[in-house]
C-alpha cells in the first residue's frame, strides 16, 4: 500500500521527509504552503485553522500578523511535487496542484460588474455566471464571495425586476444567492416582504426546473432564518406555495437535487403548524410516500420527519392511511436508515395506528411488532424506544397468538406489560 504524503512517520527505512517541506504546525509534508506577512510558510489549512481560532501571531516567529493574506509559495509546492517523484519508489505519492482560492480583486470587480444598472445586460450576466462558477469550486471561494458583501448585491439584483419571471438577471443572482447562507436581518429583507415572496412562488412554477428549484431553496433558506413566528406564517400561507414545492418533489425525471431542496422546503414549511393543512390539500403526503425509497439518508430523514409532522393533524392522518404504501414503507424503516430515521417512522406509525384499527392491522400484517420488539433492545434513541412501547401497547389486541407466546425470545417482556 502506497503511503499518503504528510505522514508524520519515515515513509520508508531509505526515504525521510526533508525538514523545510513540513509544516511548522502539523509537521506533516505541505500540499499547499503559504506564506504570512512575516515570511513564515505554512500549509495553507492549518494556518487557516490557527487564524480561526482567533491567534493573531505567526506561530513560528511569534511576531503579531501585520495582515492574513496567505500568498501561495509555488516554488516550494514544486520542490515538494519533484521530492515526491524522486521517491516515488519508497512509496511516495506526487501532491496534487492545489486549486487557488478566489482573488478577492477578482470577486470585487466582478461584484461591481454585476450591480452597476450603467453595463449592458450580457456584461452582467457574465460576471454573476463567473461568479457562480467560482462559488461552485470551493468552499474557499464562497466564503471569499461572502466577505465582499455579496448577499446585499445579489438581493438587490434578484428582486430588482418583481414584474418579470423570466429575468435571466434575476435567475442568475437567485442561483447564487441558493448556494449561501444568509443572516437573519437578509432573510428579513424577503420575509417581510410580500412582494418577493409572491415573486419567489411564481418562480416556483418557471418552465426551467432549475430555477423552480433555486427559488425553492431560498424560500427553504430564508424560513430556517426568520425567527419571527409571523412571518414564518405568512410565507406558509402563501397562494400556491405548497403546490409549487410539491411540484418539485415530483419532478417525474431523475434530478437529485430537486428531491433534496424540495423535501427541505416542504419541513420547513410543515413547522408552521397552522398551515399543514394546506400541505395535504396539494398532494405533499402522496409526493413523500411516492419517493420515500429515493431519498438520501439525510432527505429521508427529513421526508420521515414531515411525515409525522403531517400525521399529527387529521387530515395529514387520513391521507397516509388511505396510501397503500405508508404503513408498509414505514414499517420497512425502522432500523433500517438511521435512529433518527427510526424514531420518525415509529412516530408515525403511533399516530397512524392510534387513529384506525384497519391501520394496526396493516402494520401487524407487515411485521411490525418484530420491528418493534427489536427496536425497544437496540441502542436506538430512548424517544424511538418510548414510542416502540407505546405503539406494542396499543397493538396488543391485534398481536396474533403465535407473537405473543415468543414475545419472551425478544427479552423485552418486562419493557411492555401486557
Amino acid at each position: 500500500m502506497r503511503n499518503m504524503p504528510g505522514s508524520l512517520e519515515p515513509l520508508d527505512v531509505g526515504v525521510q521527509i526533508p525538514y523545510h517541506f513540513r509544516c511548522p504546525i502539523s509537521l506533516e509534508l505541505m500540499s499547499d504552503p503559504v506564506t504570512v506577512s512575516t515570511g513564515q510558510t505554512y500549509d495553507r489549512a492549518s494556518i487557516e485553522s490557527w487564524v480561526a481560532t482567533g491567534n493573531t501571531t505567526c506561530p513560528v516567529t511569534r511576531a503579531p500578523l501585520s495582515d492574513f493574506t496567505l500568498i501561495p509559495n509555488h516554488t516550494l509546492r514544486r520542490l515538494i511535487q519533484d521530492w515526491c517523484v524522486a521517491n516515488r519508489s519508497f512509496g511516495v505519492e506526487r501532491i496534487p496542484t492545489p486549486k487557488q482560492p478566489a482573488d478577492p480583486t477578482l470577486v470585487r470587480s466582478l461584484l461591481s460588474q454585476a450591480s452597476s444598472l450603467s453595463n449592458p445586460l450580457n456584461s452582467r450576466l457574465s460576471a454573476l455566471r463567473r461568479l457562480r462558477g467560482l462559488a461552485r469550486d470551493s468552499d474557499k471561494n464562497r466564503s471569499v464571495i461572502c466577505a465582499h458583501s455579496a448577499h446585499e448585491v445579489l438581493l438587490s439584483i434578484a428582486f430588482s425586476n418583481l414584474d418579470s419571471v423570466s429575468s435571466e438577471l434575476n435567475h442568475e443572482s437567485l442561483a447564487l444567492l441558493s448556494m449561501f447562507p444568509l443572516s437573519e436581518s437578509e432573510c428579513m429583507l424577503v420575509a417581510s416582504r410580500p412582494d418577493r415572496v409572491g415573486y419567489l412562488v411564481a418562480l416556483l412554477f418557471h418552465s426551467s426546473i432549475d430555477v423552480r428549484v433555486n427559488s425553492a431553496a431560498l424560500i427553504e433558506i430564508v424560513l430556517a432564518g426568520t425567527r419571527s413566528p409571523e412571518l414564518r406564517a405568512e410565507i406558509s400561507n402563501a397562494d400556491e406555495i405548497f403546490e409549487g414545492i410539491v411540484g418539485i418533489l415530483t419532478y417525474p425525471m431523475a434530478y437529485p437535487r430537486a428531491l433534496k431542496i424540495g423535501i427541505k422546503a416542504l419541513f420547513a414549511l410543515c413547522l408552521v403548524k397552522q398551515h399543514r393543512h394546506k400541505a395535504v390539500t396539494a398532494r405533499a403526503v402522496e409526493a413523500v410516500i411516492d419517493r420515500l425509497a429515493d431519498f438520501e439518508k439525510c432527505d429521508a430523514e427529513r421526508a420521515l420527519a414531515t411525515v409525522e409532522l403531517l400525521c399529527r393533524i387529521p387530515s395529514g392522518c387520513a391521507a397516509f392511511a388511505s396510501h397503500a404504501l405508508t404503513v408498509p414503507l414505514l414499517v420497512k424503516i425502522i432500523l433500517k436508515v438511521s435512529d433518527r430515521a427510526t424514531e420518525y417512522a415509529a412516530g408515525a406509525l403511533l399516530s397512524l395506528c392510534s387513529t384506525s384499527e384497519l391501520t394496526q392491522r396493516e402494520a401487524v400484517a407487515a411485521g411490525v411488532l418484530t420491528q418493534l420488539l427489536l427496536l425497544v433492545q437496540s441502542d436506538c434513541t430512548q424517544r424511538a424506544k418510548r414510542k416502540a412501547q407505546m405503539l406494542l401497547k396499543l397493538l396488543r389486541d391485534s398481536w396474533p397468538e403465535d407473537s405473543t407466546a415468543n414475545s419472551d425470545d425478544f427479552g423485552c417482556s418486562d419493557l411492555v406489560p401486557f
